[in-house]
């Protein structure tokens, strides 16, 4: 377990939560991270009729593994309706299926972005308890409003404030993996 796994829970090829999750991949120095773009990951929609007829898929059980061998989970997630994604909850579904523990003892940085002024935050409470059923533990949360106005892809976030909430919140979530 010496990497820390990031991906965005979106199978987006534009995904701003991939960009948030990438930036804060790139502010993580002495660590090896590990980025995962989710859009390469098409997983069926689940349901036990595929599931007995054609098993796990090799990239699901790939990327459990490497969620297994994770020190860390820096995860973004994308917000349809006030709700994490159909993508998201269909992965974590997959995920279950392999092993209803998958996230055991695993330290989550859990984010959460979009266009408006709430920054997915329905998405991110949500998120917050699928996860923690799955035995993950949310070390910080973080909300970021209004993507279009507080994040630039070379500058990361520009709203003061919030890059300094930020900040702490990922300072703290290196200090519990390390």
């Amino acid at each position: 377990m010496s990497y820390i796994l990031a991906f965005a829970g979106s199978n987006s090829s534009v995904s701003i939560n991939y960009k948030l999750v990438k930036y804060t991949a790139s502010l993580i120095k002495g660590q090896e991270v590990k980025l995962r773009d989710m859009s390469k990951y098409p997983f069926p929609m689940y349901s036990q009729d595929v599931e007995n007829e054609n098993g796990f898929s090799n990239s699901l059980v790939e990327f459990k593994n490497e969620i297994t061998n994770a020190k860390g989970l820096i995860i973004s997630v994308n917000e349809h309706n006030s709700y994490p994604s159909a993508y998201f909850k269909n992965t974590l579904d997959w995920l279950s299926r392999l092993d209803s523990k998958f996230l055991a003892d695993k330290k989550i940085f859990l984010m959460a972005t979009s266009g408006g002024g709430r920054g997915a935050i329905g998405a991110l409470e949500v998120a917050e308890k699928m996860l923690a059923r799955f035995q993950g533990t949310i070390v910080e949360t973080f909300s970021l409003p209004k993507y279009g106005e507080n994040f630039d892809e070379e500058k990361g976030i520009t709203n003061d404030d919030l890059a300094k909430v930020f900040a702490a919140k990922l300072d703290s979530f290196v200090k519990a993996i390390s």
